[in-house]
This record gives C-alpha cells, structure tokens and sequence, in this order.
C-alpha cells in the first residue's frame, strides 16, 4: 500500500508529466477559452482544493488581469449569488465525489454559466455532471492526507491561467514558453527539496515531537501554503494548527501567541516584513522557523532551499516541507496514518455520494 511518503517522491516525476499533457488533458477548456474572452472565473473548492486555489490565484490576477473569485461550495449554494460577470467556473474536487460540490455546480449550470470540473476521477460524478471535464492527471491518492495531488491541482490551475491569457492574447508565446521552462524547473527541483528537507526535519525532530500549537504565516500565493499546513497538520499531526495571512497575522492573531506556540514562516526570497514579525516574536513563542527560497544564511531555524523561482510558482516547491513535516512528525508521535479514524463520517453526514 503506498503512503504519504509514497505520493511526496512521486511530485517531481507527477509535475513533469503533467507539463507535457496538459494540452490534452486540459482540451476542452482551450476549446472554449478559444471561443469566448474570459475575463472572470470563479472556482467552486473546499479544503485542500481551496487552498490550491488560493495558491494560484494571484498568477490569475496579477499577471494576466483575469479576476478570480474563489467559493466555498456549501456556503455558495445556499447564502450567495453568482456575479453576473463570471465567464466560466471551475469546480475542482479531487475525488469528484463532493456532494457540496456537485450541489453548487447545478446551481450555477442553471444560470447557463458552464461549469468545468477540475478533477482526478473524469468518471465520477461531479466530471460527468460538469460541461467540461479538466484532468488533474494523478489519479486518485490512496492515502487520504492528498500531497501530490494537492501539487498537482495547483500545476493545473496555473496552466489554465496560462491556457486562458494565451487565448486573450494577454501573453506572447515566447512568454508562455519561458513560464513553461520555469515550471518545468520548479518540477525538477523538488528532489532537492526533499533532501534539504528531511535534513532540518531530522535536526529539529526533538522540538517538532514535543511541540504542541503550531501557526504557519505567508504572504500572497504563499498564503495558500500556510492554509495547506494548516489542513495536512489538523489531519495528520492532530494538534491545534493554524495557517494565516502575514497581516491577518498581526491583526489579532498574535495575540495568542505563548511559550507553546511553534512559528512557521514562509517567504519566497527575503521578505522584510516577515522577517520583522517573526524577530518580534520569537522570544514570546517556544520556537520560530523559516522556510524560504532564499539562498543559506546558515541559522540553525531556517530552512533554505536556495531557488529561485516567481513567487506566483513559489507554492509547488514551498508546500514540499511541510508535507514532508506533516508526515514525520505524525510518524514520530505514533500516529499510523493508515489506519483510518471516524471511519462512517462521509456516510453518516452524507458529505461525499
């Protein structure tokens, strides 16, 4: 049986992949972005799919202008209202069997607003009851803590973005070309990752096993991995854990903090204001780490994987240790992650068909 650890080693191969067969599998939305401008989308996503979305968000909107509006499915379908504005919108769910998901995209097919389904299962029902089935081009984890297929949906959404400014003419081809290499790049990377990674987690595993509140905190497509933390740590780790925006941060949160707290902080390259934060607070908290793109610096707390990369592809190679994290410290606590808990809860609460 393949394990979280399993789908971790596969990113960088399941990433490269992707980039070659993404025409294919991501046709029919080139069909359609090829018939009709697409100014606006909105994306129907809940858990490690949302934070996917919130990944990639901003590569929609600060480089190309195409406005992204991100729905939790559940709330869309019974307390809002399309924007009349929207184009198109993508509903991506993994398994393809989110029955809150497939709630909220009947909603907006009534609205003639086609709906396309993100997905690793075409055959499930969520794709078969979209207008336009996009292959994530993983297929389904067996582990139900997703890691390469959280990578790989944000791959995807970037692609489409991509997909989507090429079609508008927002972007030359030669600048597609340069962003596929730096994608292909990022891909390729991650065994690096991985190695400095599993060095600083063997290095701080008596802190990590003992830590007992952890926050993660990030800026812009970063914020996306600090959620992403926050949910592969809830469900793993299964201690109190917390993902924030760096000035959502400062807003209240801090507030909490105490000598039980363990700080993450996220950056792409150095970042002033993180670093700021975080020297504030390290001697109110038990511990702080930074994880960054950035080159060495040689401190102890942070871990830098010395790449470089837009800060919009940042995600793809900043995720990687914190799954990695997520995975060794729950292995370390004693948790056997294969063993499934609250094993009735989809059927009980009917949250998947």
């Amino acid at each position: 049986m393949s394990t979280m650890l399993d789908y971790i080693d596969q990113e960088s191969e399941t990433l490269a992949a992707i980039l070659k067969s993404y025409p294919e599998k991501l046709a029919q939305l080139t069909d359609y972005a090829a018939r009709k401008p697409v100014n606006k989308i909105m994306i129907l996503a809940t858990g490690s799919s949302y934070n996917a979305a919130l990944c990639a968000r901003y590569y929609f909107e600060e480089r190309f202008g195409i406005l992204v509006d991100i729905k939790e499915p559940y709330n869309f379908t019974h307390y809002e209202r399309v924007d009349p504005a929207t184009d198109m919108v993508i509903a991506v769910s993994q398994s393809g069997k989110s029955a809150s998901t497939l709630a909220a995209m009947k909603k907006v097919q009534a609205l003639a607003i086609p709906v396309f389904c993100l997905t690793s299962s075409p055959q499930s029902p969520a794709a078969l009851q979209a207008d336009g089935i996009l292959d994530i081009n993983t297929g389904i984890e067996s582990v139900g803590f997703v890691t390469r297929g959280f990578s790989a949906t944000v791959l995807n959404l970037l692609l489409i973005a991509l997909i989507v400014a090429e079609k508008r003419g927002l972007m030359s081809p030669a600048e597609k070309a340069a962003a596929l290499a730096d994608l292909n790049a990022v891909a390729l990377a991650i065994p690096g990752v991985i190695e400095k990674t599993n060095a600083f987690i063997a290095q701080h595993q008596a802190h990590f096993i003992q830590a007992s509140r952890f926050v993660a905190i990030g800026y812009g497509a970063l914020v996306g991995v600090a959620k992403e933390f926050e949910t592969k740590f809830t469900e793993t780790v299964r201690l109190p854990s917390s993902g924030f925006e760096l000035e959502a941060y400062m807003h209240g949160p801090y507030l909490e903090a105490n000598t039980r707290h363990t700080l993450f902080f996220i950056e792409d390259d150095v970042h002033t204001r993180t670093r700021a934060l975080r020297d504030y607070m390290q001697p109110a908290v038990d511990a702080v780490f930074t994880v960054t793109l950035a080159e060495d610096n040689h401190e102890a707390s942070t871990l830098a994987l010395d790449i470089t990369a837009d800060h919009n592809f940042a995600p793809l190679l900043l995720i990687v240790p914190f799954q990695l994290m997520a995975f060794h410290i729950a292995t370390a606590k004693g948790i056997d992650l294969s063993v499934r808990i609250f094993d009735d809860f989809d059927r009980v609460l009917k949250s998947k068909i």
